[in-house]
Order: C-alpha cells, then structure tokens, then sequence
C-alpha cells in the first residue's frame, strides 16, 4: 500500500469516483461467461460463446483499443460506448521522459478517464502518471501495492492523492463490469515488493473478444496466473514485459491460445525487445505479431465479435533483428536525463544496462537493479537513495570518476 512521505500516514488515500454511473459498475460481479478454449484462429473473427442477454456482442457499440506507440514503455488505451455513455480506460502511462501520452488522449478527444491502470513503479510503465492525473478528470486509479522510491513514481502518487479519484488495489479473481466490458484480475494475489513478477495482470472481454496484459510480469508469475484456475484464454495478447524472454512462457502463451500477439518497445533499444526467442515461439505458433517498434501506434476495433487491426507503419517483424540474450531490468528503458549523452568511459546511470553500471565501484549485480528501479537521478549524489550507498561510497564512486547523468 502506497503512503504519502509527506503525510507520514499508513492509512491508504480513498476518494470518490468523479462518475457515479462508472462508481456503481465498479463492483465485484459474477465471472462472465469465457469462450470456449478451443475457438479457431483466424486474423479477424473469433467464435462465439453463450452470453449474458445484455451482454450479446451485436448490440455494441465499437471498442478501440490503442496500444500506443512510446518508444520503449506501455501504454494502452479502451474507449468504448454503453448505453450512450463514453467509457475510457487506459492501461500504463508510458515513460518518464515523454508526454506522448497526454497528447494522444487529447487527440482522441479524451477529456476524462473512468479506470486508470498502472501494473507496476518501473518508470516506463507509471512515467506519465503525474501528467495524465493532472491534465484529465479519472474517476479511479488500480494499482498493485509496490511502491517505489524514485521521483517519477512519488510525483505521480502526490497527483492522484490531490485528484477527486477513487483507488484501488485489486487482487487475483476480482472480477469488474464497467459498462459493457468485463475485467478479470489475474494477479497478484498478494506483493511481497516485487515490481516485475507483481505486475496487475488482467483479461478485458468485450463481447466475445477478449484482450490480456500482464505488464512485466515474468514466466513464474504467468504459471501461477495459469494454475489459478481462472480462464487466461485471449484473442490478443501484449506480450509481457516488451517481448523479452523472462516472460511468455511456452506452456502460458499455449493457454492464452491467442490469435495475436502484441509488444511494446522501442526500435532499437539495448535490450534487444523483442528477443529473437520470444518472436520465434508467437510466429512458429502461427499467431500474428505486431510490435510499436515495427508498426507504430497499433489499433484494434471491434464490436465484439469481430476485429479490425490497424497500424501507423507497414513492416515485418524477423527473430534475426532481436537479440537472444536479456541483461534488462525491472524497469527497461534506455533513460537519459534532459544533459546531453555522455561519451567515453563515462557510464550514465540513467541509461547503462544493469551490466554495464556494475564497472562502478559499490555496484553488483543486486544493487544494480536497485538503481535501476530508482531512476532518474539528477546527480551521482542521488545514488545515496539507492540501499547500501552512503556518503563513503558515493565519495569512492565519484572519485573513480567512471558514474554520470550525462555529459
């Protein structure tokens, strides 16, 4: 549970909803009824499942569903009608550095936000938070629990305790009707404080189409997800944590069944997102690949029976342009502070690999993470937030002269 530093308060931050139509569908429901696990597989339809009468996909209005392109981090928008009313969710709110965010909502005439979700701290998932908070009325904020120190995620938390929104930790088999889209939570079912393997995790069914995110939950957590009992079988899925291979296990991606699969990265990027081996496994499975690096912002429409994808770029995803190995972090960003690039030996402790930052002295393999997760430092004298670093060794690390925030 997340606590305001400045409040020194344990008790968590509860407001009201801005919507009283959204605050009333907030409720737990009965599971809705899944698809059959064994529906055929083909680019644009999915087959059909008994419903609910209210719930028939052809008395929908069109879902779209914006997998946002931000370089290397998440973000993912619904928007949808029920019953006349606008229905928006969006799922991760990109990276620290950016504001794509904020303005592709405003393009799309978003002017409010009934769900936000962030499934976990990293930056490149809860990097605009304090934006998106401050510049749209959201009626609720779902997190997992697991805090992070850095700047990006204690501004964001300070926004949402100063909104009109609502909060929420949801857990493992929560189930959410918010109009005519079910939402089930697949994890966690607790936090222990870790980011990753603790992502929120859920399954969004519209009609007889259904989307999963995972965020950067990792192969151990997607097989408690599968041996939870609740039904992960999905027509698209975001391949977790930016298609490396620490996520999409074979036996959890045969479960999902999906038809497509998606990932956000950006092009590029040091971690070689996607990694060959996770590419190879979605396209040898003869399910559709897209991925923001290739193609852009990705969009799918549907009415909840059929679906439409479209991409901002024409391109062709190869396993050969990836690479086999994953150095990356909890938090998978090439991050730099707004000073130039730094050159030589100088390693910037915004963008270095989990790898590279152990040439500092102090750093191994655990603290490297650690920093990691705390990023973005405006100076090497910010390491003292990282756990272990004193002012000694902050003293050691600078007189080595190898740790910058860019030259």
């Amino acid at each position: 549970m997340w606590q305001n530093p400045d409040q020194g308060s344990t008790n968590q931050q509860t407001v009201t909803n801005h919507s009283e139509s959204v605050k009333e569908s907030l409720q737990d429901k009965e599971k809705p009824n899944e698809k059959d696990s064994n529906q055929s597989e083909t680019n644009t339809t999915n087959s059909k499942s008994d419903e609910e009468p209210d719930k028939k996909s052809n008395s929908l209005s069109d879902l779209k569903v914006h997998y946002i392109d931000v370089e290397q981090a998440d973000a993912t928008l619904f928007q949808y009608k029920s019953n006349g009313e606008q229905y928006t969710i969006l799922f991760d709110t990109g990276d620290w550095q950016g504001n794509e965010v904020a303005n592709y909502l405003s393009a799309q005439g978003v002017s409010a936000i009934d769900v936000l979700i962030v499934s976990h701290a990293d930056a490149d998932h809860s990097g605009q938070l304090a934006e998106v908070m401050n510049t749209f009325d959201v009626g609720e904020v779902w997190m997992s629990g697991n805090e992070s120190s850095s700047q990006t995620f204690q501004q964001g938390m300070k926004a949402v305790l100063a909104s009109d929104a609502g909060y929420d930790e949801p857990r493992t088999g929560d189930t959410f009707e918010i109009g005519t889209m079910d939402i089930t939570v697949l994890h966690p079912g607790s936090i222990s404080g870790n980011t990753n393997e603790e992502s929120i995790s859920a399954k969004f069914t519209y009609g007889d189409v259904s989307f999963l995110f995972t965020g950067d939950a990792g192969r151990d957590s997607e097989m408690e997800m599968l041996n939870s009992g609740n039904n992960v079988n999905a027509d698209i899925v975001q391949l977790g944590h930016h298609g490396s291979n620490t996520s999409s296990n074979p036996a959890f991606i045969d479960a999902v069944s999906p038809e497509v699969a998606i990932y956000s990265a950006g092009a590029d990027n040091q971690y070689g997102h996607p990694h060959a081996e996770v590419v190879s496994l979605i396209q040898n499975a003869g399910i559709k690949l897209f991925g923001t690096d290739v193609h852009g912002t990705i969009v799918v429409t549907t009415d909840g029976n059929d679906y439409s994808i479209q991409t901002k770029d024409d391109g062709t995803i190869s396993p050969s342009s990836s690479s086999s190995s994953d150095n990356s972090s909890s938090n998978d960003k090439n991050e730099s502070t707004e000073n130039k690039a730094s050159t030589g030996d100088c390693i910037n402790i915004n963008k270095a690999s989990s790898e590279k930052l152990q040439e500092i002295i102090h750093i191994g393999p655990a603290r490297s993470e650690d920093l990691i997760k705390l990023r973005p430092y405006q100076s090497v004298s910010d390491l003292t937030d990282v756990s272990g670093i004193g002012p000694s060794r902050i003293s050691d690390i600078k007189s080595q002269g190898l740790a910058c925030t860019g030259g």
